[in-house]
């Protein structure tokens, strides 16, 4: 899988959103150390290989992993995939194979490095992506995942229209959400422009606990963050902490299932191969939803 590029041959010049996160995995890929926070605030929900900056633990991979419903050989998209750890975790788990995205140039490279430890040769690709232009063809994946990604995206409604875009008829996106106390949640209207139903709402209660550990984790370690990921990174993480963490009381959090109906039209055969970049579809602007994560 290759990376856009310019007339001229050359990548595009990153994003200032993606050379933050380019700034950011690397200096995360430099110590051990915000893993071992992850893992002390996780405690046995910690799933060590997939190593994800997420909320992502054991009961919800195993959670998506029922609801994805995919068979042998099929395709799943990872979508803002990080550094790849929960896409190749359930490729492997359900005999898949597996198409991941980042807007982040080193995060993809992360991801390809580490693939073969969970799959064999030509399995997975990844490539660079955002959420609202995944360059994917109509159609062409089995299943798709966004963990804790689509908060970040600049366009929510636009993000979940495309992702609803690349699913063949009948497959579904599995992708966490959160809300604030008295928020009402946005999903059934994004789902509904974008062509999906809403099959289920998983409710995960203990998430806004997970990331007040999380939070607390750091800024009980502020010193050592500083030291190993430099202070522009752990200022980063410490303002994101305590920005955060008097939102968490009330804040609801779910893994929301939506399913492209199987009478959607799509192009024949479109999701039997692995997809390469393409072209796209306009989608609707957004709404306001804000869930930091």
């Amino acid at each position: 899988m290759t990376h856009p590029t310019t007339a001229s041959g050359t990548a595009p010049p990153a994003s200032p959103a993606a050379a933050a996160f380019d700034a950011f995995h690397a200096a995360r890929a430099r110590t051990t150390l915000v893993a071992s926070l992850y893992a002390a605030a996780m405690g046995e929900d910690y799933p060590a290989e997939v190593a994800a900056s997420s909320s992502c633990d054991w009961p919800l991979l195993g959670l998506m992993t029922t609801r994805l419903r995919m068979r042998p050989g099929q395709l799943l998209v990872d979508a803002g995939c990080g550094t790849g750890g929960i896409g190749l975790w359930l490729a492997r788990a359900l005999a898949v194979r597996l198409l991941g995205f980042d807007l982040s140039r080193v995060a993809v490279a992360q991801s390809t490095a580490r693939s073969g430890h969970f799959l064999p040769t030509g399995r997975a690709a990844f490539h660079v992506a955002g959420l609202e232009a995944t360059g994917l063809p109509d159609g062409c994946a089995h299943g798709v995942v966004c963990v804790d990604a689509l908060s970040r995206a600049a366009d929510r409604n636009q993000a979940v229209c495309e992702l609803g875009r690349i699913l063949a008829p009948g497959a579904r996106l599995v992708l966490t959400r959160a809300l604030r106390h008295g928020a009402e949640p946005t999903w059934e209207e994004q789902a509904r422009a974008a062509g999906l139903i809403v099959e289920h709402v998983d409710e995960r209660p203990d998430e806004p606990k997970m990331w007040e550990r999380f939070y607390r984790e750091w800024i009980s370690h502020a010193d050592e963050l500083r030291r190993d990921l430099g202070d522009v990174q752990a200022e980063n993480m410490l303002g994101e902490a305590r920005r955060t963490l008097p939102t968490l009381p009330g804040r609801r959090a779910v893994l929301l299932t939506l399913r492209r109906p199987a009478t959607s039209p799509a192009a024949p055969g479109a999701a039997d191969t692995m997809a390469r970049p393409g072209r796209h579809r306009e989608a609707r602007p957004a709404i306001s939803e804000r869930t930091p994560q």
